[in-house]
């Protein structure tokens, strides 16, 4: 995780204070620009880019969109939907059922959740937030800092997982002394390695695979969900 989603949306508040509201008008397809207000893409008109600096972003069942920026602001896609990228700075994103995101999901503060049947081409990745993946095939990493990760039943991740060491080199970054849980659930995979640069507690099921752990044991399970929380925890 580094700068690069505030930077952009940095540059869009400039661009779209340049222009007042002018890039509000046209919004019913193409290309939607905002500094305040929400978005929300419905099923059948064709969307390119979303963007908003304070404001939610709503894909509805179905919906085909470009990327989906904001920067105050969660985002919820429904089922089915397709989108070019999901990135936001202060909020959380959650996704239906049989997702296809072109691009990555990215957030700083918040957590991700994408439901069975979801497709990612790019990362998944936040800094103060946890991520669950549910049948989920992912293309690239899973990243985050602060939170737990869930990489759930059945899901794919073609890359790593990494926890990073809390960086508050431009954004502060909430430490807590409880040990992230880590679950790597029935029938999962995590092709690249596992790395840990924090404690973590990290479930593996008996019939989940990953590549290399470094950084944390791996404490087996083969029930269908993971031992509940303990004070070990």
């Amino acid at each position: 995780m580094d700068s690069s989603l505030a930077t952009r949306l940095a540059l869009l508040l400039a661009a779209t204070l340049a222009t007042g509201t002018a890039l509000a008008a046209g919004d019913t397809a193409g290309d939607i620009e905002r500094v305040n207000g929400a978005i929300t893409a419905s099923a059948g008109t064709a969307y390119g880019r979303l963007e908003t600096v304070n404001g939610s972003i709503t894909l509805e069942d179905g919906a085909r969109t470009g990327p989906a920026e904001t920067v105050n602001g969660g985002i919820r896609a429904g089922n089915d939907i397709a989108s070019g990228g999901l990135s936001t700075v202060n909020g959380s994103i959650r996704v239906g059922e049989r997702a296809r995101v072109g691009g990555g999901i990215e957030t700083v503060n918040g957590s991700v959740l994408v439901r069975r049947g979801g497709e990612v081409d790019g990362d998944v990745s936040t800094v103060n937030g946890a991520i669950g993946l549910i049948a989920t095939v992912v293309a690239g990493d899973v990243e985050t800092s602060s939170g737990d990760v869930t990489i759930g039943v059945d899901s794919h991740v073609r890359g790593a997982l990494r926890v990073h060491k809390p960086n508050a080199n431009w954004m502060p970054i909430r430490v807590s002394t409880r040990r992230q849980r880590i679950v790597i659930g029935p029938g999962a995979a995590v092709d690249g390695p596992l790395e840990f640069e924090r404690e973590v507690v990290l479930y593996v099921h008996d019939t989940a695979r990953t590549g290399p752990v470094t950084g944390a044991e791996t404490l087996r399970y083969s029930t269908p969900t993971a031992p509940p929380r303990g004070d070990s925890d």
